[in-house]
């Protein structure tokens, strides 16, 4: 028995021993034979996001992404989102263990991909969101397939029925044209989720026997074309969570199957639907109290339908509501008093309905609301106390009730950076603004109501402000221009007072309506920089002088000045019959002859000799001599621990770094007690053989008056050696040299790359910073008269100080004329009212200004061709011609998340630069619009590059 045992034991041992090794080597070809297959997918579709990380090189591709295993075979695939256009290969099933596969957001266009039909084992297809096209083959009846957002056309065979076990179909968003297929459809009794919504299905009643999917969770039916009533054979769909049937013609009234209680199946349905959507059909009735048994309901959509009576009180005690739509309906009465109170709301829309009284008190009392949407009611009183910080708030649209009160004013505090949009005209609010409102505002309406006080600055995404009708008093503010982004602007019938600012020039307006104020002085010709406004309405103010000439290049589909004081002729391109109503009680305002408006009186003649004239630019000349220094005074304007002799040893040719018309430049180390040894810059000016006594005197007393001046952004002059025969000026050294060397001179320094756009902003504030300190912060102001890119220096980190302020007051009194010319100005930088006035106000150093904005933008020299060519003049024949094109920037600033900031910033340029030194604004209006940018980049997370700065003023 025992041999007999052991014998058949050693048999079978032998022929498992002689089995293993062909059963092994089987198994290793499979593994081989699905790597092999998907290499070859990965060379077949190309490279994509997920198949550039295949390594052909590793052989434990169940690792790969998109790939997923069992026992070491491939059961799965999925490369949504991977751009595949190629259609797809019949090598997929060869993958035999392959039973999932998603294709979803690809390119494929071909037909439905039979191919597929060749994976035995594959039970879960997702090819939505492709192009697919053409018919369903008749025959597709084994895969749980999902091919919405397709174009597929054409019936759905019967055949999809053919397959019981199916639990998933989703043939939404295709162009199924023909009767909706219930009749193989309700044969798929296991189905769980079924989405037929958005197809131009032949009208048809909701199909009865959907009522035969039992197991049905997922219900989308919206958009099919379905006709009638909802059928009671729904009631037996007990485990849906989801319902949607909108965007029909259905009719009838709500769904009262639902609270039937014939048997227990009902309220359990009551208990499990959680979002529930019948609207934008033709229901009829009133809602039904029993809504509120619905205890899971997050989200109810009953939003343009028919439907009347009041909101039953029970659906504000749902516990899970988040999301409650009944806008365009018949509803009357109060809303839900405590609405809010039970559940984390977020969302409620009842506009466009005969609602009154008022808001519920509880409704942000969970702090979760964002969206308020009530207009077009007759909602009344105060808003409720959860609104004041209810800081998710994104949307409040309110407008068209008789609300009353003051405006909550945490919702204007800059700690509610969701709100966006804020739409409450036609009330009665009241209540004033902050000086700033919030960044993220995009649209601000507020006309007719009674808010008062100040304008506000506007925020940096408004695209809309409207407050026309209200009691807003005082000046438009200079820095209205915090935006660049507002394209459309109501202020009227307030109380506005003094003139518009120059600043206005540089938003992007389409429609600007500043009508029934008490605005005076004059129109500003910024407004020839607007080329996108179409509607202008300045009327009923106290505008006067004449309509700048400028104005002519705007495209104006409305305009109405009527009701000022304007006088002058009226420009050319506004002499037509289509502004005839324009210009209405302006006695001043006269028209050429031959014109097509009627009844304003024609100009006089007037002679234009010597208009050219009065522009022309003086020409610059210098003469230098060499001599030495000798009886040296010294005169310290700060603490200093070197000498005189420190400063004059170190003036040989080696240590020169530059020269110019007045003298020579020289870059010297010194030893300083203090801080060891110091890198300091002497200029030497030298002096005329014949100059006056007096001018010693001067020379001394202006440069103890800059001595005096303490601010960041201009370059601190430590001491002034004199003699008789020369100066010497000893100023911190900086370390980037100047503007002019990196814009203009960069193959002559070591720089290892351009500047870019946020340093040339940052040297533009810190330019702006340092001129509106000598205009506005010293007194008596001073005008520098030299304003150019050779004399702003760079520290080492690229702040911008200005150098060289004061020379030319200082030396033109000598009395010279040649000097007066010389240190007047810089070809290219000056003004043309140089041309016939020798003295000249601080709107000398905004047109400078204006010069070296152009010159940070464009990269192009002020003054590269001579008396032929200035910047200035380019720049606006430029805009005027072309706009604003790409082609006006340096190449180096051509970020596209930059130009239209650079765009801004040359229209202010071309703003300065204006020839009318009157209309040019002050360096305090160019610093309030260049700060703008501090506050933008400061949001981006870029303060490291800008400044984090806020005073306009600083120091």
């Amino acid at each position: 028995m025992a041999k007999n045992y052991y014998a058949s034991f050693f048999l079978f041992f032998t022929v498992l021993i002689s089995i293993m090794p062909k059963s092994y080597q089987q198994s290793t070809d499979q593994y081989s034979d699905e790597h092999q297959i998907l290499l070859g997918l990965e060379r077949y579709w190309g490279s994509s996001p997920v198949l550039g990380r295949w390594n052909s090189t590793s052989s434990d591709y169940c690792s790969w992404g998109g790939v997923t295993c069992m026992n070491g075979m491939v059961t799965a695939i999925s490369l949504a989102n991977q751009n595949f256009s190629k259609s797809i290969p019949t090598s997929l099933c060869l993958l035999k263990n392959l039973n999932y596969l998603d294709l979803s957001y690809n390119n494929f266009s071909t037909s439905f991909p039979t191919i597929l039909y060749n994976c035995s084992k594959l039970m879960y297809l997702d090819l939505s969101n492709n192009v697919f096209a053409g018919h369903l083959p008749a025959d597709i009846n084994s895969l749980s397939a999902s091919l919405s957002t397709n174009h597929i056309t054409g019936r759905i065979p019967t055949s999809i029925g053919w397959f019981p076990r199916l639990k998933s179909l989703q043939l939404d968003a295709n162009q199924f044209d023909g009767s909706n297929p219930s009749k193989g459809i309700s044969n798929l009794t296991n189905l769980e989720v079924l989405t037929l919504a958005e197809n131009p299905f032949r009208p048809a009643p909701v199909p009865v026997e959907f009522g035969k999917l039992t197991r049905l969770t997922y219900l989308w039916l919206s958009g099919m074309n379905m006709t009638g009533e909802i059928p009671e054979s729904l009631s037996s769909l007990t485990e849906l969570t989801l319902l949607s049937m909108s965007n029909n013609k259905l009719n009838g009234t709500i769904l009262t199957w639902i609270w039937q209680h014939k048997k227990l199946q009902y309220f359990v349905t009551a208990l499990n639907l959680m979002e529930l959507d019948v609207s934008s059909n033709k229901l009829t009735g009133a809602i039904p109290d029993d809504f509120g048994k619905l205890v899971n309901l997050t989200m109810l959509f009953l939003y343009k339908n028919q439907l009347h009576g009041s909101i039953p009180p029970s659906i504000g005690l749902l516990p899970n509501l988040i999301d409650i739509r009944l806008f365009d309906n018949l509803l009357s009465g109060s809303l839900l008093p405590e609405l809010g109170k039970h559940s984390a709301l977020g969302n409620i829309e009842v506009p466009n309905n005969n609602l009154s009284g008022e808001l519920p008190d509880y409704l942000c009392s969970n702090r979760k609301l964002y969206d308020i949407v009530v207009f077009n009611n007759r909602f009344s009183g105060k808003l409720p106390k959860s609104l004041d910080g209810c800081y998710l708030l994104e949307n409040l649209m309110l407008y068209n009730n008789i609300f009353t009160g003051e405006f909550p004013k945490s919702l204007w505090s800059v700690v509610t950076n969701r709100l966006s949009v804020v739409m409450i005209q036609n009330n009665n609010f009241s209540g004033t603004f902050p000086t700033h409102l919030p960044w993220n505002f995009t649209r601000l309406d507020i006309r007719n109501n009674r808010f008062s006080g100040p304008i506000p600055t506007l925020a940096g995404k408004m695209k809309v402000f409207q407050a026309a009708n209200n009691l807003l008093s005082g000046e438009i503010p200079w820095d209205l221009t915090g935006t660049s982004q507002v394209v459309e602007l109501d202020l009227s019938r307030n109380q506005i007072t003094g003139s518009i600012p120059m600043t206005i020039g540089v938003l992007k307006l389409n429609t600007l309506n500043l009508s029934g104020n008490k605005i005076s002085g004059n129109i500003p010709a910024a407004f020839g920089f607007m080329s996108v406004l179409t509607i202008l309405d300045l009327s009923s103010n106290a505008l006067s002088g004449e309509i700048p000439k400028e104005i002519n290049k705007l495209r104006l589909n409305f305009l109405n000045l009527s009701m000022n004081h304007l006088s002058g002729e009226i420009p050319t391109s506004l002499q037509n019959g289509a502004y005839e109503e324009s210009f209405f009680f302006n006695p001043g305002l006269c028209v050429s002859p031959n014109n097509s408006i009627r009844n304003l009186p024609i100009c006089r003649v007037r002679s234009n000799i010597g208009d050219d004239t009065s522009r022309r630019l003086i020409t610059l000349f210098s003469a230098v001599a060499s001599i030495m220094v000798a009886g040296l005074a010294l005169t310290k304007f700060h603490a200093l621990h070197f000498t005189d002799y420190d400063v004059l040893s170190g003036l040989s040719e080696q240590n020169c770094v530059g020269s110019g018309r007045s003298g020579k430049v020289y870059r010297i180390c010194a030893v300083d007690g203090a801080d060891g040894n110091r890198i300091l810059a002497v200029k030497k000016i030298w002096n005329g053989q014949n100059l006056a006594e007096n001018l010693e005197k001067d020379f001394l007393a202006e440069v103890r008056i800059l001595g005096e001046i303490r601010h960041t952004n201009i370059v601190k002059l430590l001491c002034c050696i004199s003699s008789s025969e020369a100066k010497l000026l000893v100023y911190e050294y900086m370390e980037n040299g100047s503007l002019d060397q990196w814009l203009h001179q960069r193959d002559r320094i070591v720089a290892p790359a351009p500047l870019d756009w946020l340093k040339r902003l940052q040297i533009a504030i810190d330019l702006a910073r340092g001129l509106c300190y000598m205009h506005h912060d010293c007194s008596p102001a001073i005008v520098h008269r030299d304003v150019k890119s050779a004399n702003i220096l760079l520290d080492a980190e690229f702040r911008a100080k200005i150098a060289d302020f004061g020379l030319a007051r200082i030396l033109v009194k000598a009395g010279d004329l040649k000097s007066v010319s010389a240190i007047g100005g810089t070809f290219g930088y000056m003004p043309p009212e140089y041309g016939y006035q020798r003295k000249g106000n601080e709107k000398v150093d905004v047109y400078s200004f204006g010069v070296v904005l152009l010159e940070l933008t464009t990269g192009r020299v002020a003054n590269g061709g001579g008396a032929e060519y200035c910047l200035a003049e380019w720049a606006w024949r430029q805009y005027q011609e072309y706009g604003l094109s790409i082609d006006l920037l340096d190449e180096d600033i051509r970020d596209p998340a930059y130009i239209e900031d650079a765009f801004t910033v040359f229209t202010l340029g071309v703003i300065c630069t204006g020839g009318q030194p009157s209309l040019r604004p002050s360096m305090k209006d160019v610093l309030y619009a260049l700060l703008r940018f501090e506050h933008k980049y400061r949001e981006r997370g870029q303060q490291d590059t800008v400044s984090e700065e806020t005073s306009l003023l600083e120091s």
